[in-house]
C-alpha cells in the first residue's frame, strides 16, 4: 500500500507565499507517473490545481497559473507546490494525489483518475 503525506499548510495573509510538500511512502513506491494537487473549499467540489508528470511536463488550472509552481523530486517520490501571491480565494484543504498510470493533460484534472490520496492540509489566507 502507498501512503501520501502532505505538509506545509497554514494561515497566511494575502500576498504571502506557502510551499506544500507531499511524499509517497510504503510498499512498492515506484515512481508515480503523475502527481497532482487538488483543493476543496467548504461546500464546494474538489478542484484541480496542478499536475506534474515524472518528466518535465506540468499542467495548471487557470485560477493558479502564473502564481503556483508544481515540481517533483522523483528520487524522493515527492511533489511540491510553491504558492505565491496568495489570495483569500485560495483558502481550502489541499490534497495530494498520485497515480502510476500516465494520464493525458485533460484526464489529469479529474479526481477519479488518481489511485492514491493524502489526508489534506489546510491553507487559510486572510485578507
Amino acid at each position: 500500500q502507498v501512503q501520501l503525506e502532505e505538509s506545509g499548510g497554514g494561515l497566511v495573509q494575502a500576498g504571502a507565499s506557502l510551499r506544500l510538500s507531499c511524499a509517497a511512502s510504503g510498499r512498492n513506491t515506484a515512481v508515480m507517473a503523475v502527481m497532482a494537487w487538488f483543493r476543496q473549499a467548504p461546500g464546494k467540489d474538489r478542484d484541480f490545481v496542478a499536475a506534474g508528470w515524472s518528466g518535465v511536463l506540468t499542467a495548471y488550472s487557470d485560477a493558479v497559473k502564473g502564481r503556483f509552481t508544481i515540481s517533483r523530486d522523483n528520487a524522493k517520490n515527492t511533489v511540491y507546490l510553491q504558492m505565491n501571491s496568495l489570495t483569500p480565494e485560495d483558502t481550502a484543504v489541499y490534497y495530494c494525489a498520485a497515480t502510476r498510470t500516465s494520464r493525458t493533460m485533460l484526464h489529469s484534472t479529474r479526481p477519479y483518475e488518481y489511485d492514491y490520496w493524502g489526508q489534506g492540509t489546510q491553507v487559510t489566507v486572510s485578507s
